[in-house]
């Protein structure tokens, strides 16, 4: 089965790196991509095209959206067939609103506040958070060592897709899943259990831990992906 990683606000391809050997050695091709997160006239529809692009066109893979990339992945599959969506400690976009507005009236942000605001403005609307902030957001439960490799590949991040209306218009006839992380300080974990029950019409699957199990707990994450990508292949797709 093939599985497309795409990954949140300010991060890479490369924060799949433990996770994509075991899911292989599950017997899955693995795709990731480079969203072009930096750039300050890019949003939503510009990254599902990069996604688009990577598949290959007689794929018909899963998708796995992580955090920002909740935005995204559905719009992939409004454009190519794909067997499921999963969102992944992600944020699941409403017609007609920006995630901005889902933000003022929806408690979709994470319960506990980071000590640290090292935010730094670039302008453009492009903004880069520092290490010590980060590591509290995302990678406050990663060994020491693997949080600071982490915090030394984070990029910009051009906040347009936040603040844009999202241009999905309608959700895909497509298969959804989540996956909540039990202790993640970047996004409600009730609010995306409440997401999957209300709008994807699923039970979230339940992981310990922080925001970032894909350096956490990269064995039991691909577990689950690959039970679901087992559980798409038998109904079909």
């Amino acid at each position: 089965m093939d599985i497309v990683l795409v990954h949140g606000s300010y991060h890479g391809a490369w924060c799949w790196d433990q996770l994509r050997p075991v899911l292989e050695r599950l017997g899955h091709r693995v795709i990731t991509v480079d969203l072009p997160i930096s750039d300050p006239g890019y949003g939503a529809t510009e990254y599902a095209a990069v996604v688009e692009g990577a598949i290959p066109p007689d794929s018909d893979p899963i998708l796995v959206g992580h955090s920002m990339a909740g935005l995204v992945i559905p719009i992939v599959a409004t454009r190519r067939p794909v067997s499921r969506l999963v969102f992944l400690a992600a944020f699941v976009p409403s017609p007609g609103l920006s995630a901005n507005e889902q933000r003022s009236t929806e408690r979709i942000d994470g319960l506990v506040p980071p000590r640290t605001a090292e935010w730094t403005d670039l302008g453009d609307g492009v903004w880069m958070v520092g290490p010590t902030t980060a590591t509290e957001v995302f990678f406050h439960d990663v060994d020491p060592a693997v949080a600071r490799w982490a915090t030394q590949r984070l990029r910009p991040q051009a906040y347009r897709v936040m603040q844009e209306t999202t241009p999905l218009v309608a959700w895909p006839d497509v298969d959804c899943r989540s996956i909540v992380c039990r202790n993640d300080r970047a996004i409600n974990p009730e609010w995306v259990r409440s997401a999957a029950r209300d709008r994807l019409d699923t039970v979230a699957v339940e992981l310990d831990g922080g925001h970032s199990p894909f350096l956490t707990r990269p064995a039991e994450l691909a577990h689950v992906l690959d039970a679901m990508a087992r559980n798409s292949v038998a109904r079909g797709g």
